[in-house]
């Protein structure tokens, strides 16, 4: 293979990982440094970067698959106003997501396609319902509700699909808002995580040889592996704190789970059988999710 090729197939592999570019990082250090401490540190923080990367990378996904179902919501609601049918409103907004090529992203292509075979007859419900199943797409459940019971029992569809996208609007705005709260901690968590390394600097600059000391004694290695335990476990501690509060506190959203398909109950206050997230025991009713209103 030319160089060249084996330059530019090297550069999309660390585009596609960027994490194994610390192999080579940490070959340098270990060679400026004169020990294989380094290069062994590089080696095992790949996978745990990857993972990190993968799991950002999936919430992100998840968060513009959730605005896109908000917008076939919306979307299919207009159609439904304007004097469509179903399936004519069903057809034009998944020809319109098709011809976009982001927007078929967003969504899924299997999820678009199925949707699209609903103006032939196929179960509109059902390809609703694996869209739910993806990250992000739990919405989309709460249209299937509606969907159902508008064709079984002949319930307004556009009233119903209206009050899902609000619905699903407000679930939006509070998980931005909790993003938005949510930021401080993990500001604060990279800040600590990047404490050792400010240590280091300092020490060099006053002339204490920090790096010579930690790679090249007993005690400075047996010194940096009890900080390198600590610094992983205190990020993994902190972490998980600041994920259990999100999502706790997006369970208590409008569509908490899959929304309930089937008949509203009589005198209910509900439409299309979505059920209104109750709030949780031992909070007080009064809280922001037992205001959402339900579809």
């Amino acid at each position: 293979m030319p160089f060249g090729s084996r330059v530019g197939a090297s550069w999309r592999a660390a585009r596609g990982a960027p994490e194994l570019l610390l192999l080579p990082g940490g070959l340098a250090a270990g060679w400026v440094t004169v020990s294989p401490v380094p290069a062994l540190a590089a080696a095992l923080a790949v996978l745990p970067l990857r993972r990190w990367r993968l799991r950002r990378a999936a919430a992100a996904g998840a968060g513009r698959r959730a605005a896109a179902v908000v917008e076939l919501c919306a979307g299919l609601a207009g159609e439904l106003r304007s004097g469509a049918t179903p399936e004519q409103a069903l057809h034009v907004v998944t020809t319109r997501i098709a011809a976009d090529r982001a927007e078929l992203g967003r969504l899924g292509a299997e999820p678009v396609a199925r949707l699209a075979a609903g103006r032939y007859g196929a179960d509109v419900p059902a390809a609703l319902l694996l869209l739910a199943d993806l990250p992000g797409g739990r919405g989309a459940a709460a249209i299937a509700a509606c969907w159902r019971v508008a064709s079984d029992g002949g319930t307004g569809l556009a009233a119903g699909l209206d009050g899902v996208a609000e619905a699903l609007r407000v679930e939006r705005a509070l998980s931005e808002e909790i993003a938005a709260e949510l930021a401080a901690p993990r500001a604060t968590v990279a800040v600590l995580a990047g404490l050792p390394l400010v240590g280091l600097l300092l020490g060099a600059a006053v002339g204490a040889r920090p790096v010579d000391v930690l790679l090249h004694t007993p005690a400075g290695l047996a010194c940096l592996v009890a900080g390198a335990a600590l610094e992983g476990i205190g990020l993994a501690w902190t972490s998980r704190i600041v994920r259990s509060a999100s999502e706790d506190a997006r369970e208590t959203g409008p569509f908490r789970g899959r929304a309930a398909v089937g008949r509203p109950e009589p005198g209910s206050g509900r439409r299309c059988g979505i059920t209104r997230t109750r709030p949780r025991e031992g909070r007080s009713s009064g809280s922001f999710a037992g205001k959402v209103r339900s579809a």
